[in-house]
């Protein structure tokens, strides 16, 4: 069996899932609701990029984990029926990433059309965490 593209499984998991648009989060985060933004991307892409004001980063690796109150790695601000919403930087992985969260049982979960990227080229607010972070990039020569 030949290997299959990856874009094309996220084309069909995308089917199984809810998705936002950009504008659509920016009413959702007007509202002032009960909402969970959650960034998915690697710390060196937040770092170098910025996010989303308010958004949790949360490794793409780590989210079942942290998610499940039953781990030894939960995270507190995740909830069952908690409105979340995932974004990656392009859209792709925040697809997997919901899916995993609904075949959990989490029941209010969407992922953010076109991610990062999509929310920067409409002119979203990007909160800076380069001061923050205590991520380092190493150089090559080190």
């Amino acid at each position: 069996m030949a290997i299959r593209s990856v874009v094309e499984h996220v084309k069909e998991v995308a089917t199984q899932i809810e998705h936002v648009t950009v504008e659509q989060l920016e009413r959702e985060i007007a509202a002032g609701g009960d909402l969970l933004l959650v960034d998915i991307r690697e710390i060196q892409e937040v770092v170098d990029r910025g996010t989303i004001p308010g958004a949790r980063h949360v490794p793409r690796g780590m989210l079942e984990f942290w998610a499940d109150p039953a781990s030894t790695y939960a995270r507190d601000y995740f909830g069952e029926h908690r409105r979340t919403v995932l974004f990656c930087a392009g859209g792709l992985r925040s697809v997997y990433a919901t899916k995993a969260l609904n075949d959990m049982g989490f029941t209010d979960v969407a992922s953010l059309d076109g991610g990062f990227g999509a929310w920067t080229a409409a002119g979203g607010e990007v909160e800076d965490r380069r001061s923050t972070s205590t991520w380092v990039r190493r150089s090559e020569a080190q």
